[in-house]
């Protein structure tokens, strides 16, 4: 629960938090969609077939909040129907290098409106980098549409509290890992390893996948080898 103040009074309520996560998204051919989405780089999160007409499929993209679902039976929209779902990234030009190596046709940088603003954009990123200004946009087989939102800078307001509950079995899985490298490496700072563990682990690896990626880490930037 959290405590809001309303706009025009004084008084103080309880609120439940509400976090948005799962989009769904319509597309004609879910074998199809999800080898799209696979080649991204996203994480797979699931892929339940409920009953022969029925199959949720969810992916996330990479240290998102949020994710999408598509499937089987999910929606009465058209496929493709769904359009301008924003991707927020640090660098919008280093985003498109990205997924246009991952063989997606991804448009030019432009700067302007985002939504809905073919006619209007200007070529090329904000002259002034100025942050929620730089686009650039890609679809997925079905005609859905993605855009890139270059944001370097947010708005108050704008970053989400942190799920502590979540944060420390995190944690507490983390130690337990490290437990194990500790117990062979030479002596090092216990922090590295945790940040390096818990970056491979948001970002969508398994726990030994995470412990291996900490252990490269420390071999190859800290020095640190077993």
């Amino acid at each position: 629960m959290a405590r809001v103040m309303s706009a025009d009074m004084d008084e103080r309520f309880d609120i439940v938090d509400m976090k948005f996560e799962v989009t769904v998204l319509p597309v004609g051919d879910a074998e199809r969609a999800k080898t799209f989405y696979q080649k991204l780089g996203w994480r797979l999160d699931a892929d339940i077939a409920v009953d022969d007409g029925y199959r949720v499929i969810q992916f996330t993209p990479p240290n998102s909040p949020a994710s999408i679902q598509f499937g089987k039976g999910m929606t009465a929209l058209a496929p493709g129907s769904v359009k301008d779902l924003m991707l927020i990234v640090e660098d919008v030009e280093a985003a498109r290098q990205e997924l246009m190596g991952h063989g997606v046709e991804v448009s030019e940088v432009w700067h302007g409106p985002g939504v809905n603003s073919a006619g209007r954009r200007e070529p090329g990123p904000d002259p002034e980098h100025g942050s929620y200004s730089s686009w650039a946009s890609f679809a997925d087989p079905d005609g859905n549409t993605w855009l890139l939102q270059e944001v370097t800078e947010r708005r108050p307001g704008r970053v989400w509290s942190t799920d502590v509950a979540a944060l420390a079995g995190l944690l507490h899985e983390t130690s337990e890992h490290h437990g194990a490298f500790e117990a062979v490496a030479p002596p090092h700072d216990w922090w590295d390893w945790y940040a390096a563990y818990l970056d491979a682990r948001q970002g969508g690896a398994n726990p030994e996948a995470a412990s291996a990626a900490a252990g490269r880490y420390m071999a190859e930037v800290k020095h640190v080898v077993v």
